[in-house]
């Protein structure tokens, strides 16, 4: 039997009773292949609250205050999350739903004893038990070796910014690529292998989140289009999935700004795709999703000169009634405001908008119907114009980015724009949105951070996004499917039922449409259809290519195998 040292990140100690790592006997031989290969860097998965335990997976621990202590103070920052191999950014996905296995604190008050005292036994959940960090492509082609010979499960993690457990899997090996944060600003970057030269762009390890981006680009007077929380992946499961980007109303989607993808596909090959070579691989990695064509190392995308930016931000609060004069406001000048370049969200009773196209004065006038009824509600409102999208993101971004150490989940419907053309159509949509506020106590939460006036050099087909991003001008979701830490399989069960619910009444009006294949309902019903419309087959046909043994494998990704699949017992059925 091999035994490895126990090592988690940033946690000093763990329980004495697993000091020691013993892996499968069965697969001796392949696992010190794989163990040598890493050099030392194959460790244990340990849920990162173990520290507080006195009883983990079974076995008496002696917590360690001091570990507990940065735990519970990190518990809630995505900052610390960030640097967890084991920690993901919403924690359902660290216990096991359907077991009601887990290790985790409360969300709301971290140091409540409650969660940790009296014997309760951390247990391992959905935390993959096996992790090493990525330095290079030679690591993940010794894993995806290790996988083809044991079939033992693998799963890939970036930042855990993922609300359908894709990047945690239990009894899973976890490759985790937060490190390769690598940037590189390049002003005439040609595409290997290729013709054409792009003027700006700016080249990311895998690891590199969207805050180092956002400091990087601005370092060098550039704007990139990314994602609205500091610790996303730039180069993830964000880009592959689509990457909405309140600047995406003009420049586009994640997709649409990536020029060059480093991959390893489970194949075993170490490839770069792009419009000249691997084109089919390019075509499938910019739109049909994380977790499931390989493990990306670097990418390239396109940047814009820094440029000033008109801000609408406003809010009040909410009575029985304010809120739907307010969401007609927003219905009814939704077009208008697309066509003028706004990007943002809007909220019941909130707004927070951006355009690069628009002179202040003009921002003002655009939005002044909506400023004037928040101001007559008792609420807030500016409207000014910032030097650059840097200083947006650290004024108003980060302060509105989604919260992290808790659990909820989403829906999503894209809105085509053909349903705010019309008076009829506006009426039928606000009724829907007052329906989810007064029938189901959900909170509507409509992104403007479709493709709207983006129009492709390549065409509209270049990417492999539903083809609904492109006619629609809303990703709606909503706000109220949130549990608690201490919450039972069936009340979690009930917050799933009733997204789908929701999200149906959204459907019948929206015939045709799509969903957000990275914020969608976790059951999506028609899931091919919804995330990626007729592009299915041709998706499906690649993965088959390039990982002919099905190595990798998620929730409702391309080529899944189904709920029924060993791999996904932690999901309710």
């Amino acid at each position: 039997m091999l035994v490895l040292p126990l090592t988690v990140v940033s946690i000093a100690s763990v329980v004495a009773a697993q000091d020691t790592l013993s892996l499968p006997s069965s697969f001796n031989t392949e696992w010190k292949a794989l163990a040598s290969g890493l050099g030392g860097r194959l460790k244990r998965g340990v849920p990162i609250a173990a520290p507080c335990f006195s009883v983990v997976n079974g076995q008496p621990s002696t917590p360690d205050s001091a570990a507990c202590s940065a735990v519970q103070n990190g518990y809630k920052s995505g900052a610390y999350r960030h640097e967890q191999a084991p920690a993901y950014m919403f924690v359902q996905w660290e216990r096991c739903l359907r077991s009601e296995e887990k290790c985790l604190l409360d969300n709301v008050t971290p140091t409540n004893p409650a969660a940790y005292s009296n014997g309760t036994d951390c247990k391992q959940g959905s935390v993959p038990d096996y992790f090493f960090e990525v330095t290079g492509p030679q690591d993940v082609q010794l894993a995806f070796k290790f996988a083809s010979l044991t079939k033992y499960p693998l799963s890939i993690k970036n930042s855990g910014h993922d609300f359908k457990g894709r990047s945690s899997q239990k009894g899973s090996l976890s490759l985790w690529t937060r490190h390769l944060n690598t940037l590189k600003y390049t002003p005439n970057f040609k595409p290997e292998g290729g013709s054409i030269t792009h003027p700006r762009t700016i080249t990311m390890g895998a690891g590199v989140s969207w805050d180092e981006a956002y400091k990087f680009a601005d370092a060098n007077n550039l704007t990139v289009v990314g994602g609205y929380h500091e610790t996303v992946g730039a180069s993830g499961g964000w880009m592959m999935g689509g990457g909405h980007s309140i600047l995406s109303t003009v420049y586009g989607l994640g997709v649409d700004r990536v020029v060059q993808i480093k991959i390893v596909t489970p194949d075993g090959q170490y490839r770069t795709a792009n419009r000249f070579q691997n084109k089919d691989l390019f075509w499938a990695l910019r739109g049909g999703g994380g977790g499931t064509f390989g493990v990306v190392l670097e990418s390239t995308i396109l940047a814009e000169p820094r440029m000033k930016i008109q801000v609408a931000s406003m809010s009040f609060t909410q009575t029985s009634t304010n809120y739907q004069g307010f969401l007609k406001i927003v219905v009814d000048n939704s077009l208008k405001w697309a066509k003028e370049g706004w990007g943002g969200h809007m909220g019941h009773t909130s707004i927070l908008n951006v355009t690069p196209l628009l002179t202040l004065d003009q921002a003002k006038a655009s939005v002044a119907e909506a400023v004037n009824y928040t101001l007559a509600q008792g609420g807030s409102a500016t409207v000014e114009e910032l030097p650059s999208w840097l200083a947006v993101y650290q004024k108003y971004v980060l302060a509105a980015q989604a919260p992290v150490g808790t659990e909820y989940t989403l829906q999503s419907r894209l809105m085509p724009a053909a349903n705010f053309e019309t008076e009829a159509g506006r009426a039928t949509l606000l009724a829907a949105l007052i329906k989810w506020v007064t029938d189901y106590n959900i909170l509507p939460w409509a992104i403007n951070a479709t493709p709207f006036l983006f129009n492709s050099t390549e065409g509209p087909d270049a990417t492999s996004v539903t083809p609904a991003w492109r006619k629609s001008i809303w990703h709606l979701t909503g706000r109220g499917l949130n549990w608690s830490w201490n919450s039972t399989a069936d009340t979690i069960r009930s917050k799933y039922t009733l997204g789908t619910t929701t999200t149906k009444i959204m459907k019948d009006i929206t015939p045709g449409s799509g969903a957000y294949f990275n914020e969608g309902d976790l059951y999506e019903t028609d899931h091919e259809q919804s995330f990626w419309g007729d592009n299915y087959p041709r998706l499906l046909a690649i993965k088959k290519k390039y990982d002919p043994q099905g190595l990798l494998d998620c929730w409702q990704c391309v080529g899944w195998k189904g709920a029924a699949n060993a791999r996904f017992s932690c999901y309710l059925e």
